[in-house]
């Protein structure tokens, strides 16, 4: 049994997804995962790679509806969420 890290499913450690739903007035929205699951996430509860420190919604402009991004999840009493995002301008290519 193989165990090497597959970094072609899971580019810089994130996991990829699509932004489906963007709230920017509320600040949340929901990101769908290439098997098909929803996951929401909401400001100032989520991370977004590459933003600036300090604000309430840092990096809410860096993201938009129909965005491929890498994502990170974690475990809340609400359920699963998207704890971080990795825009695909900040994204590597390689």
């Amino acid at each position: 049994m193989d165990d090497a890290f597959d970094s072609e499913r899971f580019p810089d450690n994130f996991y990829k997804g699509l932004i489906v739903f963007l709230d920017r007035i509320r600040g949340r929205g929901v990101i769908r995962s290439f098997s098909g699951r929803e996951i929401p996430f909401e400001f100032p509860f989520v991370s977004v790679v590459g933003a600036a420190i300090g604000r309430s919604r840092a990096g809410i402009e860096l993201i938009k509806e129909g965005d491929n991004v890498g994502f990170d999840v974690g475990w809340t009493s609400a359920g699963l969420r998207v704890t971080r995002i990795n825009p695909a301008s900040t994204a590597r290519e390689d």
